[in-house]
């Protein structure tokens, strides 16, 4: 029995096996939508700014 994930540009439900060439996405299309997110940088990682050592307070 697959493992069932959901697609995390469209939430259906997509089989996690090796003939599906798009998982975790259910199509192409929604592979481009997540990488034109990234490319617009519309994700983040959340990070503290950095701390000089230099930097009297």
């Amino acid at each position: 029995m697959a493992t069932v994930v959901d697609c995390p540009t469209c939430s259906a439900k997509v089989e996690w096996k090796e003939e599906n060439k798009f998982r975790p996405f259910c199509s192409n299309r929604c592979k481009q939508i997540d990488l034109g997110a990234w490319a617009e940088e519309k994700y983040a990682i959340p990070a503290a700014p950095p701390v000089d050592p230099n930097d009297e307070e």
